[in-house]
């Protein structure tokens, strides 16, 4: 039974399936990230926390559920020419409800919101969005997972090697997710260009549930120049804001 631990076979496809399961995880934490920014601090961890446990157990138990897993790909009905499975309308659900969420917050970001409208003691309305980005992240969760394991049956022959992929890659997750949350916090401009990011990766799902499949090499390729743009964006912005400062010391003295 655990005869794999000896295998290099084995190790190798633990290293690959770890490297697929963060890769393919990048979108859970681009999004988890962009929900927690209303939260306070200690409530944001907390709605990590869980929202990363659940990713956890969603993934392990579809793969100890493989056959219904599996059951999933199997055609449900026809239309416009294309033969719709559960996977499918999970996918085209879960991509539709990016699209809406990311415009939303995008709509929101540049119209301005009026946080005095919210009803209730401010204890009141952070328990209720704490529970509103919780429910978002595991729904969210469901979908991704779906997604990655689907994707991950047949690189393993071994349920252990499945399973230690991702824990490690969910583990990695959790620990990126909090840096990220508080340098797209630092930068507002960062928040626009990862709610964008939200909008392709949900027209991408959408495509997907259609039968339009697009690589996802093109969309993180695409993601990884828009990041480095915007790096430099925001060093040179940086540097301006130091020389704006050291000439206004200057001046004082």
């Amino acid at each position: 039974m655990m005869d794999w631990i000896t295998s290099p076979e084995a190790w190798a496809a633990l290293v690959t399936l770890t490297a697929m399961e963060i890769i393919l995880g990048i979108d859970n934490v681009v999004f988890i990230s962009l929900v927690v920014q209303r939260l306070p601090p200690a409530q944001a961890l907390r709605a990590r926390q869980v929202g990363l446990s659940a990713a956890l157990g969603l993934r392990i138990a579809l793969l100890f559920a493989l056959s219904w897993l599996i059951g999933l790909q199997q055609d449900l009905f026809t239309a416009f020419g294309h033969a719709f499975s559960w996977r499918d309308i999970i996918l085209i659900a879960g991509g539709g409800f990016l699209i809406a969420k990311a415009t939303h917050e995008m709509h929101g970001a540049l119209e301005g919101e009026d946080e005095s409208e919210e009803a209730g003691s401010p204890a009141t309305y952070v328990q209720r969005a704490f529970m509103a980005v919780v429910v978002q992240v595991i729904l969210l969760d469901l979908v991704f997972s779906v997604d990655s394991i689907l994707t991950a049956i047949g690189m393993a022959e071994h349920l252990a090697i499945m399973v230690m992929a991702v824990i490690i890659a969910v583990s990695i997750m959790f620990v990126a997710s909090g840096p990220l949350s508080t340098f797209i916090a630092a930068h507002p401009t960062t928040k626009m260009l990862a709610l964008a990011f939200l909008v392709l990766i949900g027209v991408t799902l959408v495509a997907d549930g259609f039968g339009a499949h697009i690589s996802k090499g093109y969309i993180y390729a695409a993601m990884a120049f828009s990041v480095m743009v915007e790096m430099l964006n925001v060093s040179a912005s940086g540097r301006r804001r130091r020389r704006i400062a050291a000439r206004q010391a200057g001046e004082g003295r």
